[in-house]
Formats: structure tokens, sequence, C-alpha cells
């Protein structure tokens, strides 16, 4: 996965394992070695393929994107959070209704 996913980003700038090597200050064989996973580059070249690339080192590793680190949460129960809806502030009044909803205690909705 990772030597394959140099090579895609190394072609989509059209470059060569030549030109890769030299930003990278290594030789044009280590780049083929990456790219076979004959070798695997260390953590700051990693880190630092990432850069040049302009990509994430989980990317490069073919890590799945962890999307829901990035989600905001809250308990609906804290008193604390200003809840919304569409750009709208919900009311205290609704979000109770909510509150009971999620509880299972629809008998009391009026």
């Amino acid at each position: 996965m990772l030597g394959n996913n140099i090579k895609e980003l190394r072609k989509s700038k059209r470059m060569t394992q030549k030109d890769l090597a030299l930003a990278m200050n290594v030789s044009q064989q280590t780049v083929g070695a990456w790219e076979t996973e004959r070798a695997i580059p260390g953590a700051d070249t990693l880190s630092e393929l990432a850069d040049y690339f302009n990509v994430t080192t989980d990317y490069l590793l073919g890590r799945p994107d962890k999307k829901d680190d990035d989600a905001k949460t809250a308990d609906i129960e804290d008193d604390d959070v200003i809840f919304t809806y569409e750009g709208r502030r919900i009311p205290k009044e609704d979000l109770e209704l909510i509150r009971r909803i999620m509880r299972g205690t629809r008998n009391d909705i009026k």
C-alpha cells in the first residue's frame, strides 16, 4: 500500500524516481525500493514525503480517514451547550421534548 501510494503520488506530479530522489535527498534506488516495498522510509522521511506531496502520513500508509475524529459531540443533557438546527437555536422546550423522546417517555408530550 505505502509503495503504491508513493508511486501514484509521484506519477501524479509527473515526476521520475530520479526527480523524487533529488527532492528527498536519497538515491533513485531508494525510491525504487520504497515503491516496491523492499524498503520502508523511516518516520522522519515518511513525514517529509507527506509534506512534500501535501498528504497525511496516514494517507501514505493506507490508513482509512478518521473523519469522525473531527466531529463535535455534546451530550443533550448538558445545559451549557447551545444546540442548533439549520443554523437556528433549538428552544429549551424543544430540547426537553427531545430528551423525553430519547428517554422513551412520550406519554407526557403535549
